[in-house]
């Protein structure tokens, strides 16, 4: 489980050298920002059961802070 939190941080250093590429800077900083802590997460050997908790915990904010910013902050 330690190795696929360091893939999630290859897919998000992909994803944040894209953004970057296309002239996105606070996008490309916040996925380097997540880059920097999967791979930090993905070396410190935690049990599978925390690495799943840690997983959910991630997807419940990232799809609540996308839900409210694309809610809330978007213009149509």
């Amino acid at each position: 489980m330690d190795r696929m939190f360091r893939v999630l941080g290859f897919w998000t250093l992909v994803i944040g050298l894209m953004a970057l590429a296309g002239e996105m800077v606070p996008m490309a900083m916040l996925f380097f920002a997540q880059t920097a802590i999967f791979v930090l997460l993905g070396y410190l050997k935690l049990s599978e059961r925390t690495y799943i908790l840690l997983f959910w915990g991630y997807m419940i904010l990232s799809f609540t802070g996308f839900t409210y910013w694309s809610f809330f902050k978007m213009s149509v």
